[in-house]
């Protein structure tokens, strides 16, 4: 009993030990920065080291190599919409920021993979998205903390900051916020669009409501803007609605649109609803061309 006791205890104490856990303090803690800019979410996650009395640039942080522009895993920004930096499109998403100090110069990098712990090995510089390079600026305070900011904010521009020790290197987004807005106002202005109308359409089929303004609606969305699975929707209000011959007629151009998209999920349908009609048709009891009593016609 004595011997089991103290296996028990031993067991305990190594467990407790094992899957115990001691917190404490990052060295470099985490830190993200959101901000809308314009119309645009702009995000920033990065760890930040502090001077602690070191050098820093030219030293701890080398001049002429990439540098993942602060601690532990590489610095990330997103936008969530398409911008314009150093002249250039960026795509709408999220890119690792690196830059490669230097003492006149800075290069600054987006670059497509994430999945590094700081610079990648091997650098792959297919996956750069753009680079291009900025002027350092002296500052006559000491920054203690890496910071990255986003200032000088405008409706249609901000700057990305990148500040540490008395160094300020700065670059500027273009956000094309006054394309989007105006964009905005001719969607509305201009009335509904194809998928405003589509959305509508597949709305009532899916609720089973009025099936005859669906079927406007589509009609009106393929009119618009056919697409293959706008036509396919439209073939299948047509045949639930016993509109057997534009059924198929719809479903014929859903399935050639599908393969030129190569959609083949789309043409399999495309085929059976084909095949499925055509049976309705031929079988007893069925007229062509009848259309189901629906409710009341709201208007869009």
């Amino acid at each position: 009993m004595k011997n089991l006791i103290l296996t028990l205890t031993a067991v305990l104490f190594v467990g407790g030990m094992a899957f115990g856990q001691i917190k404490t303090p990052a060295p470099s803690p985490l830190c993200i920065t959101k901000q809308i800019v314009g119309l645009t979410d702009v995000e920033i996650e990065y760890s930040r080291p502090s001077m602690k009395g070191r050098k820093i640039y030219g030293d701890l942080v080398p001049f002429g190599e990439t540098w993942r522009t602060g601690a532990n895993a590489s610095t990330k920004i997103s936008f969530s919409t398409d911008v314009t930096i150093d002249g250039k499109a960026v795509k709408a998403g999220k890119y690792a920021l690196f830059t490669i100090p230097g003492v006149d110069n800075w290069v600054v990098i987006l670059y497509k993979d994430l999945t590094t712990w700081g610079v990648p090995t091997p650098y792959k510089v297919e996956d750069e998205v753009i680079r291009f390079n900025v002027k350092p600026k002296k500052m006559d305070i000491t920054v203690e903390t890496l910071l990255i900011n986003i200032g000088s904010l405008r409706n249609n521009t901000a700057q990305i900051e990148i500040i540490w020790e008395n160094t300020l290197v700065e670059f500027d987004v273009d956000f094309g916020t006054d394309a989007l807005v105006q964009e905005g106002i001719d969607r509305v202005l201009n009335g509904p669009s194809a998928d405003d109308y589509y959305r509508a359409a597949r709305y009532y089929k899916d609720e089973n409501k009025d099936l005859v303004q669906a079927l406007t609606w589509v009609r009106k969305s393929n009119e618009m803007d056919a697409r293959y699975w706008r036509l396919f929707l439209q073939a299948q209000l047509e045949d639930e609605l016993m509109q057997y011959d534009a059924a198929i007629a719809s479903a014929e151009k859903a399935k050639a649109a599908a393969q030129k998209e190569e959609a083949a999920d789309y043409v399999r349908r495309s085929d059976k609803l084909i095949a499925d009609v055509k049976a309705k048709m031929g079988s007893k009891g069925n007229e062509p061309g009848k259309v189901k009593p629906s409710g009341s016609t709201p208007k869009m």
